[in-house]
């Protein structure tokens, strides 16, 4: 994450949080970060320094006014003044820290070879959430390459049960045990 990403992202949550506003300005970042990654275009232009800022702030104002929190509204039109928009995915990367952190959410990703069923992800749900004491927000990724298992990814620590996982380890341990 960047310096100024951080930084913006924590003063709006701060604000939002003040305001009691930070679910709302939380969904409305992400579908504003979903438009921005659909039209990377639309960022080049508010962020291009030959336009004039009166008419790049207009565009902002024509395309999101009455749609978004006034707060958030202001925020996107700070960052294009300081020439930050293109930060933007940082700062609701930290915004969306702070709320989870706040709320006692957890992240966590799941790798496995095959899609896993509504029962297994669910189950696998209310096993993480008893081990991290948080509400786990499951996203799910396939990967042929796992051969088999799963490996799940929560708040930065890694729980290999992969068959891939397993021979690494057996490798490591055979090739230790050959040095020694």
């Amino acid at each position: 994450m960047t310096k100024a990403g951080d930084l913006y992202g924590q003063s709006l949550y701060d604000l939002a949080l003040s305001e009691n506003l930070t679910d709302d300005i939380l969904s409305q970042m992400e579908s504003v970060k979903q438009i921005f990654k659909e039209n990377p275009d639309y960022i080049t232009l508010l962020s291009e320094p030959s336009v004039p800022k009166k008419e790049r702030l207009k565009l902002v104002d024509e395309a999101f006014d009455g749609q978004l929190q006034p707060y958030l509204l202001s925020f996107i039109k700070i960052l294009i003044e300081r020439g930050l928009l293109r930060q933007y995915s940082a700062c609701t990367r930290r915004f969306k820290e702070s709320y989870n952190k706040d709320h006692g959410i957890a992240e966590a990703t799941v790798t496995s070879a095959i899609t896993l069923d509504d029962s297994q992800l669910t189950a696998l749900k209310n096993k993480l959430e008893k081990i991290s004491g948080k509400k786990i927000l499951l996203t799910q990724k396939t990967d042929e390459t796992v051969l088999g298992g799963i490996r799940v990814e929560v708040e930065g620590k890694l729980y290999d049960g992969t068959v891939q996982g397993r021979l690494d380890e057996l490798r490591k341990r055979v090739d230790e045990t050959v040095l020694s």
